[in-house]
């Protein structure tokens, strides 16, 4: 079991490139449009981790502050490296083994409606999972309760070659992960994502969005103090906000004092 951190900083000023498989709109928040699929340190890190974890059809543990693109990162990666393989579950608030089972019916697009009876359910589940390796994500998984651990544990060790499991958590879901004594033997990696640092910021947004290609970086670095944090998501709130800003007043790109109204607007709280 490996215990990893998104790399640390690199003394390299280069623009990190993009990602060689883009993701679709909709995994950008808010769809954003125009975003690019930068390969920052947190993406990065995800394809080897995700790949270790696929080949051993074990779990992998990915989790960090919210906004730092986890998800983003996990999905992008699977679509890329294992198409048509991973089912993304997200389960709501206070799930239970019936929703984990109604999910996975749904996510394998099995016929008809989940069995009430959990035996016949689980039955359809295992035969599904077992006709070849699977990646199955959960995000938010620091919200389950411990049933729903033992039923993916359950179908882990069930099937012959075991099962991929990428369970997402926030930054102060380690805790509720690692409490989990099942993952401390059937885990590949636990895997830190982290917000980019000063540093990287200038290599990062103006690749993630065009409307940032001519902002100077002392610039940016004054934004992310005052408003992102090194926050993915913060900055897509931005840029979205922004291109609205500018569509309304026929401006062509973001001069100072509109990016500090638009920031006035949004800036209720850290988190969007």
């Amino acid at each position: 079991m490996l215990t990893a951190t998104t790399p640390p900083v690199s003394a390299a000023t280069e623009p990190f490139p993009l990602a060689d498989e883009p993701a679709t709109q909709e995994l950008h928040f808010l769809s954003l449009a125009g975003a690019h699929t930068v390969m920052t340190p947190g993406l990065a890190a995800v394809g080897p981790a995700l790949a270790d974890a696929y080949h051993q059809q074990r779990f992998l543990c990915v989790y960090g502050d919210a906004g730092v693109g986890k998800t983003f990162a996990v999905h992008t990666t699977a679509r890329a490296r294992f198409p048509d393989t991973h089912l993304l579950l997200r389960l709501g608030a206070r799930p239970g083994p019936a929703d984990l089972r109604a999910h996975l019916h749904h996510a394998l697009k099995l016929k008809g409606a989940p069995p009430s009876d959990p035996a016949a359910a689980d039955s359809l589940i295992r035969r599904a999972l077992g006709t070849g390796p699977r990646i199955v994500v959960v995000d938010e998984a620091d919200r389950m309760p411990d049933a729903c651990f033992e039923y993916l544990r359950f179908l882990h060790d069930d099937l012959p070659g075991g099962l991929c499991v990428v369970l997402i958590a926030g930054q102060r879901g380690e805790r509720a992960l690692r409490a989990q004594q099942m993952l401390h033997t059937r885990t590949a990696t636990w895997l830190n994502l982290r917000p980019l640092t000063r540093d990287q910021i200038h290599r990062t947004i103006p690749v993630l969005h065009p409307l940032w290609h001519t902002v100077q970086p002392e610039h940016l670095w004054s934004l992310d103090g005052r408003f992102a944090h090194g926050d993915l998501r913060r900055w897509a709130l931005l840029t979205h906000h922004i291109q609205r800003a500018l569509t309304t007043t026929g401006a062509t790109r973001p001069d100072p004092s509109l990016v500090q109204d638009v920031v006035r607007r949004i800036d209720t709280s850290r988190r969007p």
